[in-house]
């Protein structure tokens, strides 16, 4: 997949999570959810750690306006510039 659709995806999905601040029962099936989509937009380590953080961070009230994909993304293809590179 594309960088930049992968950072439109990952925009649209930290969009769909603030869904739960207007219609909190969202956050049951958005929490697990968004685990598991993370475990499948970027792999290894990192994706499991990113993971349990997007299930943390959507399972848990008021912290749903980090934007755990976007911050990923951010972390995957800009702050490791080696990963960047060789990703690109």
């Amino acid at each position: 997949m594309n960088i930049y659709k992968k950072l439109a995806l990952g925009l649209l999905l930290d969009g769909l999570g603030y869904v739960s601040l207007i219609f909190p029962p969202f956050d049951f099936i958005w929490a697990p959810l968004s685990a598991y989509l993370m475990t499948k937009l970027y792999k290894g380590r990192e994706g499991k750690i990113a993971a349990v953080i997007a299930f943390i961070e959507e399972a848990l009230p008021f912290l749903d306006v980090i934007p755990t994909f976007t911050l990923m993304w951010l972390y995957t293809y800009v702050l490791s510039s080696e990963k960047a590179i060789s990703k690109a």
